[in-house]
């Protein structure tokens, strides 16, 4: 069943991440050539409550593929989290004559499109966040260009680490899933890989880094994700352990920043088109993913409402490669 009106909305909700540029870009110029008119929604949820509706033309979204961030901007909403809340935006997408939203972002922002289609708003999910970690995806924009990031920047500390015979411990985005982390340490040949996922002591972390040493390695590099512990804590606690003393590096926010990288800027080319496609098939409540290199359409459930699957071999892969 077609949308019932002529209108496709789109908007990015949570954590930024390189390639939502892309994706709005390709929902905008994908609706119109399907015949409806485009319109972003500014600061994600937040936007959508004060009815921050601006329309979309082709040109407006010119220039904007390989921009990082997202220039409808985003933010998060703890107003439309409630009953209430999520009401009110339906009833705004109503007043608006939107047929149907586009809302990329995370496991958050799936819940809150899962809450609008239950309220019977047309929407479908786009992954977008550097975490990788909405389940029913393979992978989510942003991903690889994050994962680039923390090469490049590994490798400048690397540097530094080799010509002064030190151990580095990098801290790295991933709160409650360490993909990134484990993608990266394999990447970068790091020594240590430190996760949410998996149990470690200090006594283990400091034999690893012993191990290493003996064996006539000047350096050490252990990548750390954010859910895994501290850096800074974690480099004086082996440092009293193993003798040396360690330092730490914490990039932060400079992962979610940057060009995106030419397999985001078509990932999110081609989830951004198919999400059209989804709406004026009359689809709601659906998630579009990336599975064997093809796009598919799932229901939004098992992405919003589903724990992530860790990637054990890679993880495995990567701590047998460092020995």
């Amino acid at each position: 069943m077609a949308l019932p009106a002529k209108r496709i909305a789109v908007m990015t909700s949570g954590g930024d991440a390189p390639g939502m540029n892309a994706a709005i870009r390709a929902v905008v110029r994908a609706a119109i050539f399907e015949g409806y008119d485009a319109f972003g929604i500014e600061r994600g949820f937040e936007g959508l409550l004060e009815g921050a509706f601006r329309p979309l033309a082709i040109g407006d979204v010119g220039g904007v593929l390989d921009r990082g961030g997202t220039f409808l901007g985003t933010s998060r909403s703890d107003h439309f989290r409630t009953k209430n809340g999520t009401a009110e935006g339906a009833a705004m997408l109503e007043q608006n004559g939107i047929s149907g939203l586009v809302v990329i972002g995370g496991d958050g922002s799936y819940r809150g499109a899962l809450a609008l289609s239950n309220l019977g708003v047309c929407t479908v999910g786009v992954p977008g966040t550097i975490d990788n970690d909405v389940a029913g995806t393979d992978q989510s924009i942003g991903f690889d260009t994050a994962l680039n990031t923390i090469c490049e920047a590994v490798g400048k500390v690397r540097d530094t680490a080799s010509s002064h015979e030190r151990t580095f411990v990098i801290e790295v985005m991933g709160r409650e899933c360490g993909l990134l982390a484990t993608y990266a340490g394999l990447a970068c040949g790091a020594d240590v890989i430190l996760v949410p996922e998996v149990p470690w002591t200090n006594a283990e972390v400091c034999e690893a880094v012993s191990t290493g040493i003996a064996r006539g390695k000047k350096h050490t590099i252990i990548v750390m994700a954010e859910g895994a512990g501290h850096a800074m804590k974690l480099a004086k606690e082996i440092g009293g352990l193993c003798g040396h003393e360690p330092r730490a590096v914490v990039l932060g926010h400079v992962q979610r920043g940057g060009s995106p990288s030419a397999f985001d800027r078509i990932l999110a080319s081609r989830m951004g088109a198919a999400s059209v496609r989804a709406l004026v098939a009359g689809d709601s409540g659906v998630a579009i993913g990336l599975r064997r290199s093809s796009t598919v359409v799932y229901p939004i459930v098992e992405a919003g409402c589903s724990l992530h699957q860790f990637r054990t071999e890679i993880y495995d892969l990567a701590s047998i490669l460092a020995k």
